[in-house]
């Protein structure tokens, strides 16, 4: 009963705060001394936000990317040999692949083989660009990238293997002026394969010099390292560096000791480095998910596992503890519930590990096994790797997931990229804040007009990029809420000019705009700018679950349980394996293409799947919805081809086999 009591207080403390709220945001926007004074930096602002409900569906801030791979032409290049063009072509499609998901950063690997992507004075051009090491591609990939990713407002996170110089150990397969070869005393064989030699110290301070040849030259906007320290344990092996413990083992005793010294320098005077050069790029890595077992140190996690501490001799916990990286993003490559190693127990650890540290957590997502052959049963569940974000909003700690790789977000196997989509990235995020770089100024919206293919804004301001809300109506003041999650936030770029295509005519909107600097603080919204209705006579009508067009069985019932309902109660029913839908019906003026959105409360109790039919010309569309978040605003189903006619349009299904009620509220229907 003591939740049903707070519940019911809840609009009236709601009110009253917003009340508040937006006086003190008004007074801050009015008054001249303040009007370069960003929002997120007024400690009276920072608490009034905090005091907003959110939606954890919507987050304001969540680093969202992928990885792109070029060893082995893994991801891109698709194979060697491609003209320049035909690899432009094909990175173009993968940074639009990452837009169209709602990422907005990717990890693209420049030095897979102690190689380059770019005109290195150090490496020669990678094979795996033409097929032949040495090779001119004819032109600069890695400028390219970087250009190209930031036209789309994605950050540029240089990826490099540090030790590996080949999948091969026959060093005569090296063009002749490889610094492996020249030096062949700086390299070792191990399983196959060929590495430089991590305890040499020339070698260490190569390796740096080669690195930061590219961020002193590109615009890069991180520095990342994967999970390839030294070699992983081949059986019957042994890593032949006896002879250089000896000569630079100096007090060490242990060689596991001194190869873990080995790698925490290269870490060390990296990120020394880097930031000496460039404070605002970010260094991260993405060591194996395990560091140690609680079974071998009682600092370690509840798993059994090989250990990256003891096998690879990486000591990721205390580039953390030491603060020696901006992020980690530890590859926890097992579903939920795990024996060995399950990612729910991973995830509470290493959160553990940062909390307090200022380092950010992110974590490697494995894209690459959902629905694979041979995969455990548990990734042919299109709901295991969506799974995985509903347990990071357990821990406010992780700031985002990085997935591997991209040819498997793309290729979306038993559809579950398209279940993260819709469950965790119906909106756009801004990227984690990093630093304490002022913000920028308050920008101002110097245009909003209406026009044929929607709402166009331009504006004026100094950010690096900038951030676009859209509230519907005319709020005669910008409420903090409208800013505390994503819920508005409708687009990121770094141009100063923007199309809403996606503004219904006949809707009122008021558009607000941020500005962000390179390490992304944002600065005050913009004075808000309100847009009328299309005086078109544009077509947009909302069906109410209380309206005379909407329909539903004796086995729906109703509520006005929640405060995020639309209009005066709404409908729920218990799911059931049979056809039994609440239909919503609207008089179509004529066919074409139309935008259907649907509004309803959420709940944890609600359903995770609840299907919504779409009476599209050519047969019946389903798209299903996660009902236990992303309540109390529009939610997009798509564009569908509609026919002319008075018709039952959109339905709301109990056929789920998920559990919680089902709801229907409202339906909103656009012609575009």
């Amino acid at each position: 009963m003591r939740f049903l009591a707070d519940a019911l207080k809840l609009p009236f403390v709601t009110a009253l705060l917003r009340t508040v709220l937006a006086v003190l945001v008004a007074a801050a926007l009015a008054s001249p001394l303040h009007t370069q004074t960003a929002l997120a930096s007024s400690s009276h602002t920072q608490t009034a936000v905090a005091a907003c409900a959110t939606d954890p569906a919507t987050p304001k801030r969540q680093l969202r990317a992928m990885w792109i791979s070029s060893v082995a032409n893994i991801d891109w290049p698709s194979r060697t040999g491609l003209s320049a063009a035909a690899q432009q072509a094909e990175f173009r499609a993968w940074l639009d692949l990452a837009v169209s998901k709602r990422m907005n950063a990717v990890v693209v690997q420049v030095r897979p083989t102690a190689d380059a992507f770019w005109p290195s004075p150090y490496e020669p051009w990678s094979q795996w660009l033409t097929g032949t090491q040495g090779g001119n591609p004819g032109y600069d990939p890695l400028a390219f990238m970087v250009s190209e990713a930031h036209a789309r407002n994605l950050e540029f996170h240089a990826w490099f293997n540090p030790y590996r110089v080949a999948n091969h150990d026959d060093p005569s397969k090296l063009i002749s002026t490889h610094p492996a070869r020249q030096h062949p005393d700086w390299r070792f064989a191990y399983g196959g394969k060929l590495y430089y030699n991590p305890g040499i110290p020339e070698v260490r301070d190569f390796i740096e010099d080669a690195i930061m040849d590219a961020v002193s030259r590109y615009d890069v906007d991180g520095v990342h390292l994967d999970d390839y320290f030294y070699p992983y344990p081949v059986s019957g092996q042994s890593i032949p560096d006896a002879a250089t413990f000896d000569r630079y083992g100096g007090s060490f005793t242990d060689v596991g000791d001194w190869r873990r010294n080995n790698v925490n320098l290269l870490v060390r005077e990296l990120d020394q480095r880097i930031h000496t050069a460039k404070p605002h790029v970010s260094f991260g890595i993405s060591p194996f998910g395990i560091w140690r077992n609680a079974g071998t140190d009682p600092l370690g996690s509840r798993t059994s596992g090989l250990q990256s501490y003891d096998a690879i001799y990486a000591d990721s916990r205390q580039w953390v503890k030491q603060g020696w990286v901006d992020y980690l993003a530890p590859q926890i490559y097992w579903h939920i519930g795990f024996s060995t190693a399950g990612y729910e127990v991973l995830t509470a650890w290493w959160s553990e590990q940062v909390r307090g540290t200022g380092v950010q957590l992110v974590i490697g997502q494995a894209a690459y096994r959902a629905g694979a052959s041979g995969q455990d049963a548990e990734w042919q569940d299109p709901a295991e790797l969506s799974d995985h974000l509903h347990d990071n909003r357990q821990h406010p700690e992780i700031a985002g997931d990085v997935y591997f790789s991209a040819k498997d977000v793309k290729a979306d196997r038993i559809g579950a990229f398209t279940r993260v989509l819709n469950a965790h990235y119906a909106k756009p995020a801004l990227l984690p804040a990093r630093g304490s770089a002022a913000a920028p100024g308050t920008p101002s919206i110097t245009a909003a007009t209406r026009g044929s293919s929607g709402v166009q804004l331009s504006w004026s301001g100094s950010g690096t990029s900038y951030a676009v809300y859209r509230v519907d109506g005319t709020p005669t003041t910008a409420d903090p809420c409208f800013f505390a999650d994503a819920r508005n936030l409708i687009k990121t770029t770094r141009q100063t000019t923007f199309t809403d295509t996606t503004a219904a005519a006949g809707t009122a909107y008021t558009y607000y705009v941020t500005a962000l600097n390179r390490t992304h603080q944002e600065s005050g919204p913009s004075a808000g700018r309100a847009v009328t209705g299309s005086s078109s006579g544009g077509f947009s009508v909302v069906i109410d679950n209380a309206g005379g067009g909407f329909a539903a069985g004796s086995a729906w019932g109703t509520s006005t349980y929640s405060t995020q309902l639309y209009g005066a109660d709404y409908r729920f029913a218990e799911p059931v394996a049979a056809s039994d839908p609440a239909w919503f019906r609207a008089a179509v003026p004529s066919a074409g293409s139309y935008r259907v959105e649907v509004w309803y409360p959420a709940n944890s109790g609600y359903n995770s799947a609840t299907p919504y039919i779409v009476a599209a010309s050519g047969g019946n569309r389903t798209v299903t919805v996660d009902q236990r978040t992303g309540g109390g605003a529009w939610r997009d189903l798509g564009t569908f081809t509609l026919a002319a006619g008075t018709y039952d349009v959109v339905g709301v299904s109990r056929w789920t086999s998920t559990t919680g009620y089902v709801i229907a509220d409202a339906v909103r229907i656009t012609k575009l």
